[in-house]
C-alpha cells in the first residue's frame, strides 16, 4: 500500500481490501439503540454491526470492502476480457499483457502440471552454495526477483535533499508480521511460533527437503529469524525520521558488515550506488553481517530456501496454496480462501498496476467526476489555510512557514499523468511463477536505474482502482486514487453534509498528515528540516501526546490495548481531517438558506453520522491482535469515538454535556488544530 518513499501515510490498510467504504444513500440514518453522547459508534452503526456477519474469506467486513468488490467487478471484466483475446490481441499491447499475466494466474491446470519446476534452478543454486561469496551472491539472486531474504534494497529520496534518490538497505528477512511476534513470550505467541515451524515444515518438504530434516531446517529458520527479530528496531522508533536517516558513504556502509560484498551485490542488482547509501537501521546491518559470517551455511541454506517457497507458495499448485493459508488462518482468523479470480486479479495490480489501471480509469472515472474532485480538494485547502492563519498556539515565523508548505502541496487526483511504460516486459501464455518473477525483475530493474537521479516527482505510489489516498512528506503531495472517488466518499447525489463527512474528511485527513508528528518534520520541498520554534514545537508535541494517551487507554480485543504512539499519526490526521473538514462545510453555507432536516437531522449532524459509517468495521478477534503489532491505524470504533469526542463542534450538535463519554474533559482534550 505504500509509496516508494519511507514514510508515506495512507488512509487505511485494511485486511484483504484496499481502502474504505460502500455505497449508501445520500440521507444517513442513525441506529437509536445508544445514546449518541455516550457511544457515537455504537449509535450510529448499532443495525449494521448487529447485521453484519464476516464472510468466511475474510478477517474483516467493512464499507472498505464494499467499494473493493464493487472495483474488482470492474477489474474482472477487464481482466476476464484480455485472457480471452490475449490470441488475437498486438504483440507487446497492453492486451496481451494483461492477457498474459491474468490468463496465466487463471489457468490452474497449467500451475498444477507445473508443479515445484519453476523452482527447481533457484533450488539447486541454494543447494549449491559452499561459500560466503555463494550465499551473498544467491541473496542478491533472490532479492532481484522480489524474495525479500535478510534486508531489503531499493531506490528511496534522500530525505535531506528530496531531489535525487539512494539506494537505501532496510531491515527484513522476517516471515511474520513483526518483530514482536519471535520476542513475545506470552503462550499465544509461542503457540503460534510452534505452528509457524510446522508450517516451515511442510513447506520445506513440498519443495524437496527429506522428511528426516525437515523439522530440524524449520528450527533453523526460525533460530536465525529470531536473531534478525531482536536486531530490527520497532515500528514505533522507525516512526521518528531522524532515527532512520543514515546516509553513509560506501565505506562506512563496508564497515558495518566488512564479510558482505556489497560491490558484487549492487552489480547482481543492476545498481549504481554512487558515492552513498541510506542504511536506515544500521544496527541491524551490523548484526545481520555478523550473522553472515557466524551462522553455519546449513542454517543459511534452509532459511534461503524457505524464503523462496514462501514468497512462491501462492502462485504454485493446490498444496502450497492450501499449506500457505492454513497458517494464515492461524494469523487472521479467516474462515476460507478468496476465490481464485480474486487472487489473480490482487497479482496481476501488484504485477501490471498501472496498465490494469488505466482500462479501469476509461470505464470508471469521466473528466467530470476528476473536475469535481479537484473543487473539494481546493475547498478543503482553503479551509486548512484559515485554520493555519488563526491558531493561537502558533507564532507567526512558524505559521509563515506552515501556509507555504500547503500552499506548495502537489495534487493528484484520479491516475497519473504520465504512465509506466511496459513495453520492455516480456510475459508469456501459461506461465504464472514466471511470468511474476519477470514482472517482480521489471518493477526491480525500473527502481534500481532511479539510484542517483532527480526524483519524478509525478510517479505514483497506489494505482488507480486502489480505495485507499496517502500523503508523502518527500513530495509534498496528496493523492487521491480513482477507486476512493465514488460514493459514499464522493457522491454527487448526495447534500454537501455528507460529501464534507465522506471525502472531505479523507482529503483533510491526508493534508494533516502533512502537519502530523511525522509529517511536521519535512518542509515545503520535502527536505527532513527543523522548520519549527522550539515553543510552537513543544505547544504541538504537548497536545500530540494527549492523542497519544487517549489511545493507549482503549482496547482492540479482550484487554489487548492499542499502542497510541504507533498509531498516533493516524489519529492525529483524523482530528485534523474531522476538523478542517467541518469548517469546510460550514464554510459552504454561508450566505445560503438554512438546509432543512433530513430524518431528523441537522447538517452537522449527518456531517458527523456521515464519518461513523465510513469507519463501521467488523474484525476477527485473531486479525484484530494482529493489527494492534503491525497496523499504524486505529480500529473502526476508536477512529470515530476518539476524535470526536476532542471536538466542540460534535458535542454542540448532538447536545452532549460535560461528563458525557463522548466529551473529553478541558484538561486531556486535544486541541491542535
Amino acid at each position: 500500500m505504500l509509496a516508494p518513499a519511507a514514510l508515506v501515510a495512507a488512509l487505511a490498510i485494511p485486511a484483504q481490501a484496499q481502502g474504505p467504504l460502500a455505497h449508501a444513500p445520500a440521507a444517513v440514518k442513525a441506529d437509536t439503540a445508544c445514546a449518541a453522547c455516550q457511544d457515537f459508534y455504537q449509535f450510529a452503526n448499532t443495525t449494521w454491526l448487529q447485521q453484519t456477519q464476516i464472510p468466511a474469506a475474510y478477517s474483516s467486513w467493512s464499507n472498505f470492502h464494499e467499494v473493493f468488490q464493487r472495483n474488482q467487478d470492474v477489474l474482472r471484466s477487464i481482466a476476464e476480457d484480455a485472457a480471452a483475446h490475449r490470441a488475437t490481441a498486438a504483440p507487446g499491447s497492453a492486451e496481451a499483457k494483461l492477457g498474459a499475466f491474468y490468463g496465466a494466474c487463471m489457468d490452474s491446470a497449467a500451475v498444477e502440471q507445473q508443479g515445484v519446476r519453476p523452482l527447481l534452478d533457484e533450488l539447486s543454486r541454494i543447494d549449491a552454495i559452499a561459500t560466503q561469496r555463494q550465499l551473498q551472491a544467491e541473496i542478491a539472486r533472490l532479492h532481484h526477483v522480489g524474495v525479500p531474504a535478510v534486508f531489503t534494497f531499493g531506490a528511496e529520496q534522500d530525505d535531506k535533499d528530496s531531489r535525487v534518490m539512494l539506494g537505501t538497505v532496510r531491515q527484513g528477512g522476517l516471515g511474520l508480521p513483526d518483530r514482536d511476534y519471535y520476542l513475545k513470550d506470552d503462550s499465544a505467541s509461542r503457540a503460534l511460533r510452534d505452528k509457524y515451524v510446522q508450517h516451515i515444515d511442510m513447506t520445506l518438504r513440498l519443495v524437496g527437503t527429506p522428511a528426516t530434516r525437515a523439522h530440524a531446517d524449520a528450527m533453523r529458520v526460525l533460530e536465525l529469524e529470531t536473531a534478525l527479530a531482536r536486531a530490527s528496531m520497532t515500528r514505533v522508533a522507525q516512526r521518528d525520521p531522524n532515527a532512520i536517516y543514515h546516509k553513509l558513504t560506501l565505506a562506512e556502509a563496508q564497515a558495518l558488515a566488512p564479510g558482505f560484498d556489497w560491490t558484487g551485490y549492487f552489480r547482481e542488482m543492476g545498481a549504481q550506488p554512487g558515492t552513498h547509501v541510506m542504511v536506515r537501521q544500521p544496527d541491524f546491518v551490523r548484526a545481520a553481517g555478523g550473522m553472515l559470517g557466524s551462522v553455519p551455511l546449513a542454517s543459511w541454506k534452509a532459511y534461503l530456501r524457505w524464503q523462496l517457497a514462501n514468497e512462491a507458495s501462492p502462485r504454485l499448485g493446490a498444496v502450497f496454496v492450501n499449506e500457505s493459508f492454513h497458517f494464515q488462518q492461524a494469523l487472521s482468523g479467516v474462515r476460507e480462501m478468496l476465490p481464485r479470480w480474486k487472487r489473480c486479479l490482487t497479482a496481476t495490480d501488484n504485477g501490471l498496476g498501472e496498465l490494469l489501471g488505466q482500462a479501469y480509469v476509461a470505464k470508471t472515472f469521466t473528466p467530470e467526476a476528476k473536475a469535481r474532485a479537484v473543487t473539494m480538494v481546493n475547498n478543503l485547502r482553503a479551509a486548512l489555510h484559515d485554520r493555519l492563519g488563526t491558531l493561537s498556539w502558533m507564532s507567526e515565523a512558524t505559521r509563515t512557514q506552515a501556509i507555504g508548505k500547503l500552499d506548495a502541496f502537489v495534487q493528484k487526483i484520479g491516475y497519473p499523468d504520465r504512465w509506466i511504460d511496459y513495453s520492455a516486459l516480456a510475459l508469456a501464455p501459461g506461465r504464472y511463477q514466471e511470468n511474476t518473477a519477470a514482472a517482480k525483475r521489471f518493477a526491480i530493474d525500473r527502481a534500481m536505474r532511479k539510484i542517483g537521479r532527480p526524483v519524478d516527482r509525478g510517479e505514483w505510489g497506489m494505482t488507480p482502482p486502489t480505495v485507499n489516498a496517502y500523503y508523502n512528506p518527500g513530495i509534498n503531495e496528496i493523492v487521491f486514487p480513482a477507486g476512493i472517488l465514488q460514493p459514499p466518499f464522493f457522491d454527487p447525489n448526495a447534500d454537501d453534509a455528507t460529501n464534507y463527512g465522506g471525502i472531505g474528511a479523507v482529503i483533510g485527513h491526508e493534508m494533516t498528515h502533512g502537519f502530523d508528528d511525522e509529517g511536521r518534520q519535512y518542509d515545503a520541498v520535502g527536505n527532513l528540516r527543523d522548520w519549527w520554534t522550539p515553543q510552537d514545537a513543544a505547544a504541538y508535541t504537548t497536545q500530540a501526546q494527549r492523542v497519544v494517551s487517549q489511545f493507549n487507554g482503549y482496547t482492540a480485543v479482550d484487554t489487548l490495548h492499542l499502542n497510541g504512539a504507533l498509531t498516533a499519526g493516524e489519529n492525529i490526521a483524523d482530528l485534523g481531517g474531522l476538523t478542517i473538514a467541518y469548517a469546510a462545510l460550514q464554510k459552504s453555507m454561508e450566505g445560503k438558506p438554512r438546509p432543512p432536516l433530513v430524518d431528523g437531522m441537522t447538517p452537522e449532524q449527518r456531517f458527523f453520522l456521515s464519518w461513523a459509517h465510513i469507519w463501521r468495521t467488523v474484525t476477527r478477534p485473531e486479525q484484530s491482535r494482529m493489527l494492534v503489532s503491525v497496523d499504524p491505524h486505529s480500529p473502526g470504533r476508536w477512529r470515530v469515538n476518539g476524535p470526536l469526542s476532542n471536538m466542540p463542534e460534535f458535542a454542540a450538535a448532538f447536545h452532549c454535556q460535560a461528563g458525557d463519554p463522548m466529551v473529553r474533559p478541558d484538561s486531556v482534550r486535544a486541541q491542535i488544530w
